[in-house]
C-alpha cells in the first residue's frame, strides 16, 4: 500500500488528524510509539487509549516501525514538543514537506519547533499547522479552521492545500512561521492560568480579563521575536487562546483548574498520562522573556504555581501589581 501522507504520533491529536485526512478515503499511515495502539487501530479501527470517542477510517494503517515512512512526501508531526527532535532524528528519509502540529518550546534548547525540526531534517521544507482544535471535534468531522504557515511560501502552500484541506477542515495560509509557533506555545501557558481562575471560583469577568491581558503578553513576546501582530490576531493566536482558556477539554486548562482547587503541581504532573504541554513550556518561556526584558506577569505567575506556590497567593500578587495604561510600551 502506497501512502502520500503520514502522521507521526498516535495520541489524541495525531489520531484525529489521521482521521480527518482519511475522511475522503485517502490512505493514511499513522506511526505510534505504543504497540497496543498500533495493534488496536489495525485490528478494530479504534484508539481507546487516547481517542475513545472516534471510530476510525479503515484506510488508516498504523505502524510502530519508522522505516515504513520512507518515501512518503508529506509527514505531519504530532509528537509532544519535548520529544519532537528525538523522534525526527529517527526518520529514515526526510520528507519533502514536514508539517509540525505540536505546540511548545523545547526545554533543553529554548528552540521553537521549526528550529528543532530544521536541525533534525535540514532537507525538508517546514510548515506549522496551528489553531483552535480540540481533537475529538476534528475526529468527529465538526467544522474547524486552522493556520497553515509555510516556510516555503505560496509554492509550498499550493502543494499542501489539497493534502490537508477537507470540507470540514479549513486551513488559512500564512508565511509567518514564527508567529504561528508563538501563538500555540504561549496560549498553552495562559490556559493553565485561566484554569486556575476557574478552580478558584473567581468568575467569568476575571477569566475574560486574564485572556485579554494574556493576549497582550503574547503580542509583546511575538513582537520581540519577529512575529506579525496580524498572525497572533488570527486562528493560531487569539483563536486558539479563546478556545483553550475556556474549556476543560483543554489539558492545560484542566491542569490549572486542579491547581486552583488546591492539588499539588508535582502530583498532577506525575499522574498525567496525556501531556499538558504548557507546564513544560512555561519555564523556558519565562526564561526567554526575562532574558529579553519582556514583561509577562501571567507567565511568571504560572511558573510560581508550578513551583508549588498556593494559587490564591499567586493571584493576589497579580492583583496587587501597579496600575497602568492599558495600551502603550510595557502595558
Amino acid at each position: 500500500m502506497s501512502h502520500s501522507v503520514a502522521v507521526i504520533g498516535g495520541g489524541a491529536w495525531g489520531t484525529a488528524l489521521a482521521q480527518m485526512l482519511a475522511s475522503d478515503g485517502r490512505e493514511v499511515l499513522l506511526w505510534a510509539r505504543e504497540t497496543e495502539v498500533v495493534e488496536e487501530i489495525n485490528a478494530s479501527h479504534r484508539n481507546t487509549h487516547f481517542l475513545p470517542s472516534a471510530e476510525l477510517s479503515p484506510t488508516i494503517r498504523a505502524t510502530g516501525d519508522m522505516a515504513n515512512l520512507a518515501g512518503i512526501p508529506v509527514v505531519l508531526v504530532v509528537t509532544p514538543a519535548q520529544h519532537t527532535g528525538a523522534v525526527l532524528r529517527t526518520l529514515p528519509t526526510p520528507p519533502r514537506d514536514l508539517v509540525l502540529c505540536s505546540k511548545g518550546i523545547e526545554q533543553s534548547s529554548g528552540l521553537l519547533m521549526n528550529h528543532v525540526a530544521a536541525e533534525a531534517c535540514p532537507d525538508s521544507e517546514l510548515a506549522i499547522l496551528s489553531g483552535p482544535t480540540f481533537a475529538h471535534e476534528v475526529a468527529a468531522g465538526l467544522p474547524t479552521a486552522v493556520t497553515l504557515a509555510c516556510s516555503g511560501g505560496e509554492e509550498q502552500w499550493q502543494r499542501l492545500k489539497p493534502v490537508i484541506a477537507r470540507p470540514a477542515f479549513r486551513p488559512y495560509y500564512s508565511d509567518d512561521v514564527t508567529g504561528a509557533e508563538i501563538g500555540g506555545a504561549v496560549k498553552n501557558v495562559l490556559a493553565i492560568a485561566c484554569g486556575v481562575v476557574d478552580g478558584l471560583g473567581l468568575g467569568q469577568n476575571a477569566r475574560a480579563a486574564l485572556i485579554a491581558r494574556g493576549y497582550a503578553e503574547m503580542l509583546r513576546f511575538g513582537e520581540a521575536l519577529g512575529a506579525k501582530p496580524e498572525t497572533l490576531a488570527g486562528l493560531c493566536g487569539l483563536g486558539d487562546l479563546v478556545l483553550t482558556c475556556s474549556s476543560t477539554s483543554s489539558r492545560n486548562f484542566s491542569l490549572g483548574k486542579a491547581l486552583g482547587e488546591g492539588q499539588s503541581a508535582s502530583d498532577l504532573m506525575a499522574d498525567r498520562r496525556t501531556v499538558a504541554e504548557g507546564a513544560h513550556t512555561a519555564p523556558v518561556l519565562g526564561d526567554m522573556a526575562q532574558s529579553k526584558g519582556i514583561d509577562m506577569p501571567i507567565v511568571e505567575a504560572v511558573n510560581r504555581l508550578l513551583d508549588g506556590a498556593p494559587a490564591a497567593e499567586v493571584v493576589q500578587q497579580l492583583l496587587a501589581r501597579p496600575l497602568r495604561a492599558e495600551q502603550g510600551p510595557g502595558a
